[in-house]
């Protein structure tokens, strides 16, 4: 499966514990995770202001990052009705790059259940969802 993470279960799988970090662990080993331009600048800012993550670490990262594929950059934004603006280039790199499910935590991408045929979920319905339990 093709799965796009939004910046914000990046982030969570990336520096914490718990469900964003086993998803992020168990997509690696059994699929293909999709990262866009948007998505690395976010992650970017985030990790190193919000979690003061150290240059040095955050190379680390960045080389760690690299395996993931890289979806192409879109020119042409999608039209959903969404309020945060910034939010829209991300789903159109994950529209693009032909993922087959967008996972957030965002309330208001969840809210829109999906984008053209990709479903948006929550990392626990991800979870649900590889582990045969429904919910997605």
């Amino acid at each position: 499966m093709r799965i796009f993470l939004d910046t914000n279960v990046l982030a969570s799988g990336l520096m914490g514990h718990g469900l964003c970090h086993d998803l992020l662990d168990r997509i690696l080993i059994e699929h293909t995770v999709l990262l866009g331009a948007p998505v690395y600048e976010e992650l970017h800012r985030i990790l190193t202001s919000k979690f003061r993550v150290p240059a040095e670490l955050w190379h680390q990262l960045e080389s760690g990052l690299r395996a993931f594929e890289h979806a192409p950059s879109v020119a042409t934004p999608l039209d959903v009705p969404i309020p945060d603006p910034d939010d829209i280039p991300i789903l159109a790199c994950a529209v693009a790059a032909k993922a087959d499910v967008f996972v957030t935590g965002d309330k208001a991408l969840l809210d829109l259940c999906k984008v053209e045929d990709m479903p948006i979920l929550s990392p626990r319905q991800l979870w649900q969802k590889l582990s045969g339990l429904g919910g997605g």
